[in-house]
């Protein structure tokens, strides 16, 4: 197994992304995607019949490139981050806010503004609900809070 230096000062394993390296990418692409000037070239690629995910890989893509790390390879890891980083939480929670706003990203591009407002605000009345449903269960025994993520997760 090769392990590299990039350009992030991590080691870069040849078979996926450091946890470093991925924290790296989404706290820069959370970033760029809330600059206007991204914002309007992923606007621009939509009036252009471009697909805004092909907009927002070609930014990772970027992303990956000022990393020093091969832009395939990058977008290849994140298709396997849930299987190696599954049982790091904080990882897959910061994981899952980069999947997020990245439709968001893509949304706001193709919807109209006051489609997107709408979508935001269903959007933050639910996490307003997910939380109140966090703090029911804080009250919870440990393995209780597990036994019920469980079977919310597989149901």
């Amino acid at each position: 197994m090769s392990v590299s230096s990039t350009a992030t000062g991590q080691s870069q394993n040849s078979e996926m992304l450091s946890k470093e390296q991925l924290l790296h990418l989404f706290d820069r692409f959370s970033f760029l995607t809330s600059q206007p000037e991204v914002k309007k070239r992923i606007a621009d690629g939509v009036q252009d019949k471009q697909e805004p995910v092909a907009i927002t890989t070609a930014i990772q893509e970027e992303i990956f490139l000022e990393m020093g790390v091969d832009p395939s390879f990058g977008i290849a890891c994140l298709g396997k981050v849930n299987l190696v980083y599954e049982n790091d939480r904080d990882l897959m929670i910061r994981f899952y806010g980069f999947v997020a706003k990245e439709e968001m990203a893509c949304d706001e591009a193709e919807l109209e503004p006051e489609e997107f407002a709408e979508r935001m605000d269903i959007q933050h009345k639910l996490q307003e609900q997910q939380l109140e449903m966090l703090g029911h269960m804080r009250r919870f025994h440990l393995d209780d809070q597990s036994v019920i993520l469980d079977k919310v997760s597989h149901s």
